[in-house]
């Protein structure tokens, strides 16, 4: 079942994040259907001095985290990797989640040839970067609502148990300071596809 777009309007953003472990996110692009299980995801908030609207920052890049929720905001890091994030909340509120890795389960040929492997590995859909190659996500997927036939977000029946969710520390915002440390990462204990174990 394909989850509606009202989903991602809500508040509190941690609980979402923790109800998206174990969805499928699902993309149809370039006429191939790809998809896995989401392993593991990372909140941003614009009191969060690691978040692109920190204070309230409007820029062209960040205006969609000003929107509501359930569209995709997609941008360019380091000039190399495109990051996908959900914007959550209502609109005038910006705040998102970085989905960081999925399992896959769905079109692995389609991903192995977008990554130019040969066989799955780790290294196919762990860390932001490497999943949205492999799902075929880019630039202009930016903006892109949640609820259509491009990228969605599956509901399979799994359900992950909070005793089966570990919180720690988001990878590389330790330009943030003391918001660095914040236990805003979130990840299926055991689930080897994550981008960082520990």
């Amino acid at each position: 079942m394909k989850l509606p777009i009202t989903f991602f309007q809500r508040e509190d953003i941690h609980q979402i994040c923790k109800e998206l472990l174990g969805k499928y996110l699902m993309t149809q692009v370039d006429s191939r259907l790809t998809g896995g299980i989401i392993t593991e995801v990372e909140a941003y908030t614009s009191e969060d001095r690691a978040c692109h609207a920190f204070g309230g920052k409007r820029t062209d890049r960040t205006e969609i985290m000003f929107g509501a929720g359930g569209h995709a905001y997609v941008y360019l890091c380091y000039g190399i990797h495109h990051l996908f994030n959900i914007i959550t909340h209502q609109a005038g509120s910006a705040s998102g989640i970085l989905v960081r890795s999925i399992e896959p389960m769905v079109g692995i040929d389609a991903m192995l040839e977008r990554r130019q492997m040969d066989k799955p590995a780790l290294r196919l859909t762990t860390g932001p970067g490497s999943m949205t190659q492999a799902l075929g996500i880019d630039r202009q997927h930016y903006g892109q609502p949640l609820d259509g036939n491009v990228i969605w977000i599956e509901d399979r029946g799994i359900t992950i148990p909070e005793e089966q969710i570990i919180a720690g520390p988001r990878v590389g915002v330790d330009y943030a300071g003391e918001d660095a440390l914040l236990p805003w990462r979130y990840r299926i204990k055991g689930n080897a596809w994550v981008s960082k174990p520990k």
